[in-house]
C-alpha cells in the first residue's frame, strides 16, 4: 500500500494538534526556550523578523486579516530587530 500523498506545503505529515502555546519575548541572540516551534501565533499586524528551522533569516509582513491566526512555519528564533508585532506566541 502506498504511503498517502501529502498537501504540497506540509513537510512532516503532523497534522495532530498543537500541544501548547509560549509567549515569546523577540531577542536577536535568544532561540525560542522549547526548540524549533510548530508555528506562530501573532495577536496584532506588523512586520516579524525570525530565523525558520533551517536557518534562514525571514521577515514577515503579517497584515490585519492574518494577525489571530496561526502562521504554519516553523521558527527557531524570533529576532527583536525589525520585528513590530506584538502578541507573539510559539505553538508546539
Amino acid at each position: 500500500m502506498a504511503a498517502p500523498l501529502l498537501p504540497p506545503m506540509c513537510t512532516t505529515g503532523d497534522y495532530t494538534p498543537i500541544n501548547g502555546m509560549v509567549a515569546v519575548t523577540p531577542a536577536d541572540g535568544t532561540d525560542l526556550p522549547n526548540g524549533t516551534s510548530r508555528a506562530i501565533w501573532v495577536n496584532v499586524a506588523g512586520n516579524i523578523n525570525m530565523v525558520d528551522a533551517i536557518g534562514n533569516t525571514v521577515l514577515l509582513a503579517i497584515s490585519a486579516t492574518q494577525a489571530g491566526t496561526i502562521i504554519w512555519i516553523r521558527a527557531k528564533r524570533i529576532l527583536a530587530t525589525s520585528t513590530t508585532c506584538t502578541g507573539i506566541f510559539a505553538a508546539y
